[in-house]
């Protein structure tokens, strides 16, 4: 029996040739939307600027991608690459030094902090930029984080170019305790030396936007922008419903939300942030030439 068992041919299961043909299939051949789990071919993902086609979520994006997306090709020159965070407080949670946490992040996502500031252009507009990656920590602002969004304050300043910040960030970053939160101070006094040279300062508003970025420099612009259905606040809602001990509206806290009640001044899909952002700079520019004639 078992003899005849051992020669009998193996009889065809068209089971064995699918998962043969699924195995040669190549990996991230596609991506499934985190809002309505629907499978988009990795191409068309991107094409559509990482916007789903079927229901409009906007991804997260990385820094990189950001100036990949938003800035003309090879226009971008980093400044301030060089600081490096430190660990003023020694701070260890739950055995975890925060210093080696740093060093884990850095390698992972490729940065030396959660935001990354430069000098670039959009359709020929030149302009200062500071992007936060919320890769990196959950884009949570320390201090070396709030010296960038100084040093693009300065070069926005002596280079008489506008200031375009593009935020997404869960706040300040607890390791570092008292110095991330007088980053908060820190960033908004800068903003004072934009204003007094009379250049224009526009915020983008991402998901997820929260905690000290949101009641800093990231709500103080001349013109505040968000990405559809981004979620922006202070605390999160569950946080304000144990507080108030009240359900909150529906929507709450999305950027439409916020566009309703006057807190932002426009919301924006991504495939149209290049050329808002570029007809905006424009009118800044073209208003100063008027002005200085």
């Amino acid at each position: 029996m078992l003899d005849f068992l051992r020669h009998t041919p193996k009889i065809f299961n068209p089971l064995d040739a699918d998962q043969a043909r699924l195995r040669e299939v190549p990996e991230n051949l596609w991506v499934k939307c985190a809002h309505c789990k629907e499978l988009i071919y990795t191409k068309e993902y991107e094409k559509s600027l990482e916007v789903c086609q079927k229901c409009g979520h906007h991804a997260r994006l990385s820094a990189a991608g950001r100036i990949q997306y938003l800035l003309d090709e090879d226009s971008f020159v980093e400044i301030a690459a060089g600081i490096q965070p430190a660990d003023p407080l020694d701070f260890v949670s739950e055995g975890q030094v925060y210093c080696n946490k740093l060093a884990e992040t850095q390698e992972k996502t490729g940065l030396p902090e959660a935001v990354v500031a430069g000098t670039g252009a959009i359709e020929g507009e030149q302009l200062t930029i500071a992007i936060a990656d919320f890769n990196f920590m959950g884009g949570s602002m320390g201090a070396v984080y709030g010296e960038k969004i100084c040093r693009a304050v300065e070069t926005a300043v002596a280079t008489r170019t506008p200031l375009l910040t593009v935020s997404a960030a869960g706040g300040a970053r607890m390791q570092e305790g008292m110095y991330s939160l007088m980053q908060m101070a820190k960033t908004s006094a800068a903003l004072v030396q934009l204003a007094d040279a009379r250049l224009p300062y526009i915020s983008l508003l991402t998901d997820p936007c929260f905690g000290g970025v949101t009641a800093s420099y990231a709500v103080l612009a001349d013109v505040t922008l968000a990405e559809p259905g981004a979620l922006i606040g202070f605390a999160g809602p569950r946080v304000i419903e144990q507080t108030i001990r009240q359900k909150l509206p529906p929507g709450f806290q999305t950027a439409e939300f916020l566009l309703q009640h006057g807190m932002i001044d426009m919301v924006v899909p991504r495939r149209e942030l290049r050329a808002t952002l570029a007809r905006l700079m424009r009118l800044y520019r073209c208003a100063a030439e008027t002005e200085g004639a």
